[in-house]
């Protein structure tokens, strides 16, 4: 993160290029820390998409080396099911389950059956949560990314120290929208004083954080009730937040929910949920050519 944090946000360009000057040295660590050698491979599982397509050639491209010189299947991963079954890493989680992803770019439920029956249910209808945890950082000027940052912050702060807007909290859906959020968030911080934000800023911090939290609780647990399931997985980037996992947990146990949160490190994106997920899709036969593509978008 570090080589993007000057630029506000990742720049494809140099994520690329960075990802082609250590996937071979990621690589040899794995191996070297599992105790195995590229002999010992029996599939290789590689993110398709979605994601920076710069990026998600340098992955494929290795991966494919790999299996052709091992004669070894190929597997392609969506990177979503890679977040939706990143729990599955450390939990026994029976299906079925409703799973909120909320990462930087993505921030949906879906009602999952089984590996290869998900059924999405709502989505965002513009900024996805990590966006907003992003600009509002941006907005006050404390930097890339915005999600540490602002949950840092708001451990000092008082969740109930201003209302931000709930954009479709009450409504008869599961979409998402935090776009009102963001533009509130800014007329606000306009609004007030340098010594006023410099004071109240780990306040105004956990304000801000709990209007999303709100919102993304209140939907998966409506999910949950709708579909009458006792299960309830959270992944991606934001589920490392504190005062997320805090809630759902607390939410969970009110409502007699499992509910299943990986790992801070298996939040965001890691290697480790797309061999879960490849695993999964390997053991019903699902596997690929060596003319396989990359995709910037790629939908469940």
């Amino acid at each position: 993160m570090e080589i993007h944090a000057r630029y506000g946000g990742v720049v494809p360009e140099l994520a690329s290029r960075r990802h082609i000057e250590t996937v071979g040295f990621v690589v040899d660590e794995a191996l070297k820390a599992a105790g195995k050698s590229l002999d010992d491979i029996t599939a290789v599982a590689v993110t398709k998409g979605p994601g920076l397509i710069g990026s998600l050639l340098v992955g494929i491209s290795y991966a494919k080396s790999i299996a052709y010189s091992k004669n070894i299947p190929l597997v392609a991963v969506n990177h979503l099911k890679g977040h939706i079954f990143a729990a599955m890493i450390e939990n026994d989680v029976p299906y079925p389950f409703i799973s909120l992803l909320v990462s930087g770019g993505h921030t949906a439920l879906y009602l999952v059956k089984d590996h290869n029956d998900i059924t999405l249910l709502g989505a965002t209808r513009d900024d996805a949560a990590g966006e907003a945890f992003d600009n509002a950082s941006k907005i006050v000027g404390l930097g890339y990314p915005g999600g540490i940052i602002i949950d840092r912050l708001s451990k000092s702060g008082r969740a109930d120290f201003h209302k931000f807007p709930r954009a479709m909290i009450s409504k008869n859906t599961f979409d998402f929208s935090f776009s009102g959020l963001k533009t509130s968030f800014r007329n606000y911080i306009t609004g007030e004083t340098n010594e006023y934000l410099e004071k109240n800023l780990s306040d105004i911090a956990a304000s801000f954080q709990e209007a999303v939290v709100d919102v993304l609780v209140s939907k998966a647990f409506k999910a949950v009730d709708k579909y009458n399931v006792k299960g309830l997985v959270v992944s991606g980037g934001v589920a490392a937040n504190s005062r997320l996992r805090e809630r759902f947990y607390e939410a969970g146990e009110e409502k007699r929910v499992n509910v299943y949160i990986p790992s801070k490190a298996l939040c965001t994106d890691n290697a480790a949920m797309i061999g879960v997920a490849g695993y999964l899709d390997l053991g019903s036969g699902t596997t690929e050519y060596l003319t396989l593509n990359a995709l910037s978008r790629y939908y469940i």
